[in-house]
């Protein structure tokens, strides 16, 4: 390790050209090939090395780079004798789907064309050999950004061929965020058909391809084998709870403290580990994300560098718009708490919007969830995983995120909360008929209408309310005190200071009610009768300073009151 920091570079070669800060995870390259896969998926969270590794592995056997020794001197892989002898000695295929984030299946399509035809213009010179043939020549020089899909699908494939022929050897594959095309169908509807295209790459490529002696796939998700990998059956599947390569992406606990050590900063460990540890790929506990440290060595302050280096649209629209159970169990997760989930690795986009485990397997796979705990049930044969949040770094990416989700009204917003905490009953119905109106469908996504299922509205606001009052109040919605569940207290943290808080809401319901004051008085009304003061009272606080407020909902028309 040296003392210059190349932040984002993912070039091997230029790393190592300028002894560029790096930590040797070349033990990939002997693990991977001596496991004989002939097809090797990996999934990694984003900015986890899966690029650099990538084209470490292609400066290590391509033949453009056969005799770059010194490229490798120095580091693990170079310990062995045989190693030395494969290096430079594959033609190999490298290519990146990464770049392929369009809005419509079109130009995503035109996209992945012009990146094939960008790689055809590197082998150019097989047009001056003998191994193409009229019908080779014919088909290379067909590739291009308006080629048809059957020249499209079946490009790398006659690439394969191509390059085997004037090599003497198979060739080796690597297909780098193979993933990016599928994602951004997902968010711009259009998932079957990328799906189809990528379906009929993918088989000819990997599947139906004398010419491959292995490959490589890297991305964030498994994307299920129904989608795009149904004809595959020759594929290894590397996820982020497997055993194999669990040390060799992302930073361990020892090369991190080894790096601060380095650079002089051996006593911020503690804070860094705070910040930063908590992913775990099988086994391997205490992994860091390259990204985050990389950044902290070069600027040495603490930072939320690898939440914040990318959109997170998908996951924001997820649990946004997500019911009842989705954002209960987020609202344990942002108290430092687990949740008990099933976990279907295999992601089945089409079920995102509509099965909760399918939304807890992409943030575990996309690296905002940890795995705590793993347990086999044998009445139904099934794992349950205990998830929590993966690192401070992520608690702050979702407390932004939650305060985003109210950007619209945000001054409405903080006016409400001030009500609140002031026991402005009137003004507390001001700002919150304001906050409904431009917030509700936001949260309310259902086929219903709004007015008739709330619970996405109110979670979403108690969601809002943690972040807003998580220095003064502990905040619990859905729990047992007294006769029953209350919907939302907040217990403060200085009872000198500030008052305890129940909040009851209920839907109009117009065949028992006459108006919204009626639904308003049914929810104090429960309040009182559960005695769900009683958790308050218990921990000290008087039943004078317990303020108990019902919530009236009609479509997008609420009514507060409060209790005596």
């Amino acid at each position: 390790m040296t003392g210059t920091i190349g932040i984002g570079l993912q070039s091997f070669e230029k790393i190592r050209e300028n002894n560029y800060f790096y930590i040797d995870k070349t033990k990939f390259i002997k693990e991977w090939w001596e496991n004989g896969d002939d097809v090797t998926l990996i999934t990694r969270p984003r900015r986890f090395g899966k690029t650099l590794t990538m084209s470490m592995t292609e400066r290590f056997f391509s033949v453009k780079y056969a005799g770059r020794n010194d490229l490798f001197q120095g580091l693990t892989i170079w310990e062995d004798e045989k190693y030395k002898e494969l290096q430079g000695s594959y033609p190999v295929i490298s290519l990146s789907f990464a770049n392929i984030k369009e809005k419509d299946y079109e130009t995503a399509r035109k996209k992945i064309c012009q990146t094939l035809s960008n790689l055809y213009q590197e082998y150019e010179f097989l047009l001056d050999s003998e191994v193409l043939g009229e019908r080779g020549i014919r088909f290379f020089k067909s590739v291009s950004e308006d080629m048809d899909d059957t020249a499209a699908t079946m490009a790398l494939h006659q690439l394969s061929i191509y390059l085997s022929k004037y090599y003497g050897k198979n060739v080796i594959i690597l297909l780098d965020e193979y993933d990016t095309p599928v994602q951004e169908a997902y968010v711009n509807g259009y998932w079957e058909e990328i799906v189809s295209f990528t379906r009929s790459m993918f088989n000819a490529t990997f599947k139906t391809n004398p010419y491959l002696e292995r490959a490589i796939m890297t991305g964030i998700t498994r994307v299920s084998k129904e989608s795009i990998f149904s004809d595959l059956n020759n594929l290894e599947v590397v996820t982020t709870t497997s055993e194999k390569y669990g040390d060799c992406f992302g930073f361990t606990e020892k090369e991190v403290f080894a790096a601060l050590d380095k650079f002089d900063l051996s006593d911020r460990k503690n804070e860094v580990k705070d910040w930063y540890d908590g992913f775990t790929f099988g086994n391997w506990r205490d992994i860091y994300n390259p990204w985050s440290i990389s950044n902290y060595l070069d600027k040495k302050q603490l930072a939320a560098y690898w939440a914040n280096s990318s959109s997170n649209s998908l996951v924001s629209k997820l649990l946004r718009e997500g019911g009842k159970g989705v954002k209960q169990e987020f609202e344990l997760l942002m108290k430092g708490e687990n949740i008990e989930v099933e976990i279907d690795e295999q992601l089945i986009y089409e079920q995102l919007s509509v099965k909760n485990t399918a939304i807890w397997s992409l943030l575990l796979a996309s690296g905002y969830l940890k795995v705590d705990e793993v347990k086999f049930t044998e009445g139904t044969g099934r794992w349950s995983y205990q998830l929590a949040l993966t690192n401070k770094e992520v608690f702050l990416m979702f407390q932004t995120m939650i305060h985003d989700w109210f950007s619209q009204s945000h001054d409405d917003y903080n006016d409400f909360v001030k009500a609140l905490l002031s026991s402005n009953v009137d003004a507390m119905n001001e700002y919150m008929n304001q906050i409904s109106n431009m917030v509700f469908s936001s949260f309310d996504t259902g086929k219903k209408p709004s007015g008739s299922e709330p619970e996405r509205f109110y979670h979403g606001f108690v969601l809002g309310l943690m972040v807003e009052l998580s220095g003064r109040y502990i905040l619990t919605s859905n729990r047992e005190s007294g006769f029953g569940r209350y919907d939302v207290m907040l217990e403060p943290l200085d009872s000198n200071r500030d008052d305890g808080i129940i909040m009851e809401f209920k839907v109009f319901r117009p065949k028992i009610e006459k108006n919204l004051g009626d639904t308003v008085k049914a929810a104090l009304e429960q309040i009182e009768e559960k005695r769900y003061d009683t958790s308050l009272i218990v921990r000290g606080i008087p039943k004078e300073r317990i303020h108990r407020y019902g919530f009236a909902f009609k479509g997008k028309e609420v009514l507060i009151g409060k209790g005596s």
